[in-house]
């Protein structure tokens, strides 16, 4: 997501050189889909207003109506993995941003993500990492799920994955994970579970926070 943000950023300070607070905030009033006010979101983020405004100047250029749905969420993170297939990793990123679960981002579900993810502390980050894994959101990650997410990373890096995808690498990946991770063997990983163990682990932490890499 910082090659989405940072894109977003560049596009804002090159079309809209001069604006101010005032304008800034007669324009959050009037789009279709308007976020929180400035000083709810500065409370509820780790941005400041001035970070705040920056964000959201380039969420409005790429998302003129406020909001954004799958499709172009997938269009816009497809651009920066050229080399591969993102459609499927941007499909669950989406879903894991997609808080209320009604097929839309908008700018403060973006934000919320993007200040845990930047700024939130380690719990918070893992716990974010937790629900990503978490597809169908009941409280646990299992093998299928792991799986799903880890073959989606491997194809969005395409021809720059190292080392070359072979069939069984994503399950060999999963399978010791879970080894680590689902400590009383019930097939399931717990939100603890997840948290303890990569906690207690630096090259998981790595390896499953691989997401804020790509992102």
């Amino acid at each position: 997501m910082g090659a989405v943000v940072g894109t977003l950023t560049m596009q804002t300070k090159q079309r809209r050189p001069s604006r101010d607070k005032t304008d800034d905030e007669l324009e959050m009033t009037m789009v279709c889909h308007r976020p929180e006010g400035l000083d709810q979101l500065e409370a509820q983020t780790n941005f400041s207003k001035q970070e705040l405004q920056i964000l959201y100047r380039g969420f409005k250029n790429e998302c003129p109506s406020g909001v954004v749905n799958e499709e172009t969420f997938k269009h816009i993170y497809a651009q920066f993995f050229p080399h591969g297939d993102a459609s499927m990793y941007a499909h669950y990123l989406f879903n894991a941003f997609d808080t209320t679960n009604n097929g839309s981002i908008k700018f403060k579900d973006f934000v919320m993500g993007l200040s845990i993810l930047l700024r939130g502390t380690l719990r918070e980050k893992l716990e974010w990492t937790f629900h990503l894994y978490d597809i169908n959101r009941d409280g646990y990650i299992n093998r299928e799920e792991m799986t799903e997410i880890v073959r989606a990373i491997y194809d969005m890096m395409g021809k720059y994955t190292y080392p070359a995808l072979k069939g069984d690498v994503p399950q060999q990946h999963v399978d010791a994970f879970f080894q680590k991770m689902d400590k009383n063997k019930d097939g399931v990983v717990t939100l603890e579970e997840f948290v303890i163990a990569c906690q207690e682990d630096e090259t998981m932490m790595r390896s499953m926070q691989l997401f804020e890499n790509v992102m």
